[in-house]
């Protein structure tokens, strides 16, 4: 029974250890990795939400279910480090008391700083100063980290809300420069555009690679989303590039190499594994005849080309090859708003275009 009770207290060293080094690796260092706790709550709370948000319910009803998925997400991971805690030094404590429901009891009694458990003896009592330390520490580290994931998500969601104007709801990336054309954004701001997307690109990629459940926080409006807009301005960017190369901004190249470099920094993150060097003419889930059909948007409203569809289509290819892949799967696994240009759907609903609202004047109040 003594060496069973040794075993148990090494066991109960190793997953307090283990306990710490998670919190420590999850909320202070940042290196963009989901640690084991992490990796297995995810797991668990993207199930379960799977069952409370099913693929036949409406967009509207999964948003509202998926919206409260990230607090459950990071409740569920304290409440994990916290049982692991209690779990160690429970085993810790039993090599002194030789009674594990009181062990139980004492340590849960110092880990929640309670106090009203207690062994007398040195070694317990260096468990327990030990217990308290850990819980104070564990859930004052997720009290702080919070205020850092809300700054973040508020800095995302400003250039999220501001893209609504500019390129639609959901946010379409022929949309952007269709409507460069019809007086909702001037084409000389398009350079001033880029430059923020990038600066909003790099925020993103450091923000949502260090703090991976920012990944699954949504947007207040429900056919609002951080990725498709995200994709939505890289979109704008490459067909910018492939229709009107001379035409195009530089920022325009820098926000769209940004953009497909934050989707790798979280795919890193999350483990969606990728081809970091793809070639330009490998396939696309996107075919030829949608970027037709979004050219033929661009060109009826006078956006200036300086090639046909059909030549522009490598070169649109070439720049989208290098995330598709990861934006697609990205969506499907966040389940964002059903736009143009995301990628088909588990729940196999339609994709859906932005709204165009009527344009009303005091000369034609019923719009055009």
């Amino acid at each position: 029974m003594e060496l069973v009770r040794a075993l148990c207290a090494v066991t109960g060293a190793v997953l307090v250890l283990a306990t710490h080094v998670s919190t420590v690796q999850a909320l202070l260092v940042p290196r963009g990795r989901l640690d084991w706790v992490q990796k297995r709550c995810d797991a668990v709370t993207d199930a379960l939400f799977r069952l409370l948000a099913p693929r036949t319910a409406s967009y509207e009803w999964r948003d509202r279910i998926r919206a409260v998925q990230t607090p459950v997400l990071l409740a569920m991971t304290l409440g994990a480090w916290l049982v692991a805690l209690l779990l160690g030094y429970s085993l810790l404590l039993w090599a002194f008391t030789h009674d594990l429901t009181e062990s139980v009891r004492e340590a849960g009694s110092s880990l929640f700083t309670l106090g009203f458990q207690t062994t007398h003896g040195a070694g317990p009592t260096v468990v327990d100063f030990l217990a308290a330390a850990s819980g104070l520490a564990t859930v004052a580290l997720q009290i702080g980290y919070l205020p850092t994931l809300y700054a973040a998500f508020n800095r995302r969601e400003t250039e999220v809300s501001l893209l609504v104007a500019r390129a639609g709801q959901p946010s379409w990336g022929p949309e952007l420069l269709a409507r460069t054309r019809v007086g909702l954004q001037a084409e000389e701001e398009l350079p001033d555009f880029y430059r923020n997307w990038e600066r909003w690109a790099a925020d993103v990629a450091e923000s949502h690679s260090n703090y991976p459940s920012l990944v699954r926080l949504r947007s207040p409006n429900p056919w609002s989303h951080w990725l498709v807009a995200m994709i939505a301005v890289m979109d704008s960017a490459a067909m910018l590039l492939a229709v009107s190369p001379s035409r195009a901004p530089i920022p325009a190249r820098l926000a769209l190499r940004m953009g497909f470099t934050a989707l790798r920094q979280i795919a890193d993150a999350v483990g969606i594994a990728y081809d970091p060097d793809p070639r330009p003419d490998d396939p696309l889930e996107l075919t030829e005849e949608d970027f037709a059909a979004a050219y033929r948007r661009i060109t009826d409203v006078g956006f200036p080309v300086e090639r046909t569809a059909h030549d522009a289509w490598p070169h649109f290819r070439g720049w989208r090859v290098n995330y598709e892949s990861i934006a697609y799967r990205l969506c499907r696994g966040l389940d964002v708003p059903p736009a143009l240009w995301t990628g088909e759907r588990a729940s196999g609903e339609p994709l859906r275009g932005p709204f165009r609202p009527a344009v009303r004047t005091p000369e034609h109040p019923e719009g055009s």
